[in-house]
């Protein structure tokens, strides 16, 4: 992410997350999520959110998260990055 588009992208990418993780959980509060923190613990979301979330990444961008990849995508970074890297 050198530059200025890859950045834009990679900020409406994190902006589409966080909108898909209101889909799933309004009262979350995404404005003051650590984006480094575990955020299914952080945001209270159980194992049927954290499903319906991939379920809805994988219709908005065409990602599909297998599940021995779940433990590199527990952050809103990380996830983000993961969906940036196979987008």
């Amino acid at each position: 992410m050198n530059n200025h588009s890859s950045l834009k992208d990679y900020k409406s990418l994190k902006d589409l997350v966080c909108k898909l993780i209101l889909d799933i959980a309004p009262e979350a509060d995404v404005q003051h999520l650590d984006p480094n923190e575990e955020f299914r613990e952080e945001l209270d979301l159980d194992s049927m959110d954290f499903m319906n979330l991939l379920d809805l990444i994988l219709k908005e961008t065409g990602v599909n998260v297998p599940e021995r990849d779940y433990v590199k995508v527990n952050s809103l970074q990380s996830l983000t990055e993961y969906i940036a890297t196979r987008k």
